[in-house]
């Protein structure tokens, strides 16, 4: 019963036209993949919203016949099929309108576990680097798994930290399991199910890493998880399609703020202006917004030092630190004590009063909140 339902569940996905949402209306009216597969044309094109161009290619043997293949492809490289109509897909996934019909597993993992997703650009700087380390260090302890994209930079980091930190870990792909793209990450990906991971991808084997994809992956790694972080990105970056897709299906979105003039944190700062997420301060409230480690005597024992030095970089820390909590510096004394010209430092003193770092005062005086 269960190879029938995969054969004729594939078969039907594979249909020009048919995409998941389509494929979740015909199972529901119909019954199952096989009667939708069986169904007349005209018993077909009596569905609303199904057509004649639909209608034709469904029962084709060509599509049949793909779906062997696929099957055969799936066993022979122990890829589990996961059918949504089922119930297979993780529960959170399944709850988005345009989950997958068909979910291709490697691995093993328990998908109960809390999922959080973390996604940013490929030109992750070291900052980006600090804030995933850090972060993944702190909830390490914790009984979740993180979920991102298996692309260099700041997905590569999250899959990498996570591993070395214990924490099982979902890599998402924009393809098919016949081929692992960037082919740099190959031993990432090895090393992802070794460790406990799994890899996940709605693509069969016949198809490639076409940017088309990549959108249409970062909506899973969207849904897989209640909150999706958002390391760096540019405008119009991947990342901002990922926490797009968040929004849309309610779930909470977190970006890393960084400076104004620097291209990847540009993104994120969008994103926070907009309202579309929130601004992520320090670690610790990041811990607990998530839900994790809810006892303040164990924060304070994972932060005992100023949290700020977490997530400031070198010139905006030692902007920071030569400011006082009760006296206040102005603009041209903070530029004598640091050497640095007056013009140089306003975007930090701005960037950190966005934060919550500083107080700005009458006169263009500053105080450390």
């Amino acid at each position: 019963m269960r190879s029938e339902e995969n054969l004729y569940s594939i078969a039907l996905r594979h249909c020009p036209l048919i995409g998941d949402v389509i494929f979740r209306k015909l199972v529901r009216e119909v019954g199952s993949p096989k009667e939708v597969w069986e169904l007349s044309k005209s018993g077909l094109q009596n569905i609303f919203g199904i057509g004649r161009k639909i209608a034709v290619e469904i029962g084709n043997a060509h599509h049949l016949k793909f779906a062997e293949k696929e099957i055969a492809f799936c066993e022979k490289n122990n890829i589990k099929i996961n059918l949504r109509h089922l119930g297979d897909l993780p529960t959170l996934l399944n709850e988005c309108e345009d989950a997958p019909a068909i979910l291709y597993q490697k691995g093993d993992l328990d998908f109960t576990r809390k999922a959080v997703s973390i996604v940013g650009t490929r030109n992750i700087s070291a900052y980006g680097k600090m804030f995933i380390q850090d972060f993944l260090d702190a909830v390490k302890t914790e009984k979740f798994v993180t979920v991102s994209g298996l692309a260099l930079g700041a997905d590569a980091e999250v899959h990498e930290i996570s591993i070395k930190n214990n924490i099982p870990t979902i890599g998402v792909l924009a393809h098919g399991f016949h081929t692992l793209y960037p082919s740099r990450n190959r031993k990432l990906s090895q090393k992802i199910i070794e460790e406990n991971g799994v890899l996940l991808t709605e693509f069969n084997s016949s198809q490639k890493p076409d940017r088309e994809n990549f959108i249409q992956r970062n909506r899973v790694i969207a849904g897989l998880s209640p909150a999706t972080i958002v390391v760096e990105t540019a405008f119009g970056g991947g990342s901002i399609s990922t926490a797009t897709f968040a929004n849309n299906y309610n779930r909470e979105v977190y970006a890393l703020p960084g400076r104004i003039d620097e291209k990847y944190s540009q993104g994120c700062n969008q994103l926070i202006y907009q309202n579309k997420a929130a601004a992520i301060s320090t670690i610790s409230s990041l811990i607990e917004q998530l839900g994790f480690q809810e006892d303040g005597e164990k924060i304070g024992e994972l932060f005992p030092t100023s949290e700020i030095k977490v997530l400031l970089p070198d010139h905006q820390l030692k902007i920071l630190n030569a400011l006082d909590r009760k006296i206040p510096f102005s603009l041209d004394d903070l530029a004598q004590k640091l050497e640095i010209p007056a013009f140089k430092i306003l975007p930090d003193l701005l960037q950190l009063e966005i934060l919550g770092y500083i107080k700005a005062l009458s006169g263009r005086q500053y105080l450390v909140i």
